[in-house]
């Protein structure tokens, strides 16, 4: 997922140069996925940026990797549906999910283009896919939440709840930060150990989600109130999904170190991270070589 408008990182993140050779974030991704045996890469950006990014992968991605670059647009609703009013954003995560489904007709990974995953996660994710064959059943990869925090400012994280490895709810929480010598949201004064476990939004699902996001589009439209600011998230669906049994989603450990670019000033962190591991031999320079 490439379309937002990084309102708090000042431009748009997703495509600034991070790694030592000018590389976007989200090709390290796509190549930790490509490494793990993920052969179809789908990116979900703004309609001004299809052609440039799409020529961008195709001429650096291995050949055998399918690659499609999709538009998020408003206008792309549900048969029937429409809006009216004016709206600057995209329709949220969910919506942009929504976007691949013409394309997308097997299981899959769901990640943020500005966020750093790791190897680990990826390898879990293909063994889940691989050894699960229920299409009711999803999977969330997981982070400790100490480990995904920004020195620079409040994030939001959807803590886990769980009963053993099953997921029970995603608790949306918006403004966690490091306070003192504990961690702690800012807007209910809730504190936390730092183990709890949380959603980056790298979700793994099915086909199947398409017909559920569909349908919470045609609700959220017919409430006026929520179009001028609120967002379809895709957290949301799934559990709701949990919640009228549709199916279950099993939490697996990330086995990697988390890093993204929420502000600016995170930029130069991720850049040394990346210059490291190409550094100490995780990654070619360039990475396509």
């Amino acid at each position: 997922m490439a379309a937002g408008r990084g309102s708090r990182y000042g431009k748009l993140k997703q495509f600034d140069g991070l790694g030592p050779n000018e590389e976007f974030l989200m090709e390290f991704s796509m190549y930790d996925a490509i490494e793990n045996g993920f052969d179809h890469i789908v990116v979900i950006t703004q309609k001004d940026n299809v052609n440039v990014l799409k020529d961008h992968l195709t001429a650096r991605l291995p050949g055998s990797v399918k690659v499609d670059v999709i538009a998020q647009e408003l206008s792309d609703l549900p048969e029937g549906s429409s809006y009216q009013g004016e709206r600057g954003k995209p329709w949220g995560t969910a919506h942009a999910v929504w976007s691949a489904r013409k394309v997308i007709k097997n299981s899959f990974a769901v990640i943020n283009a500005d966020d750093y995953y790791g190897k680990g996660a990826y390898r879990n994710a293909a063994e889940f896919i691989a050894k699960n064959k229920d299409n009711d059943n999803y999977a969330i990869v997981a982070y400790t939440l100490s480990d995904t925090l920004s020195e620079h400012g409040s994030v939001s994280r959807g803590i886990c709840e769980r009963d053993g490895d099953a997921l029970v709810s995603v608790v949306e929480t918006m403004k966690i930060t490091r306070q003192n010598d504990g961690i702690v949201d800012l807007e209910t004064g809730k504190a936390f150990d730092g183990d709890e476990l949380v959603s980056m939004n790298f979700w793994v699902c099915r086909p199947s989600i398409f017909s559920q996001i569909e349908e919470d589009i045609r609700e959220f439209l017919k409430d006026e109130a929520n179009i001028t600011g609120s967002e379809v998230y895709l957290p949301f669906v799934i559990q709701e999904m949990l919640q009228q049994n549709k199916t279950a989603v099993d939490v697996i450990p990330s086995d990697s170190k988390w890093f993204g670019v929420t502000y600016a000033d995170d930029k130069e962190k991720a850049m040394d991270q990346l210059k490291n591991m190409t550094d100490t031999g995780s990654y070619r320079s360039p990475l396509w070589s």
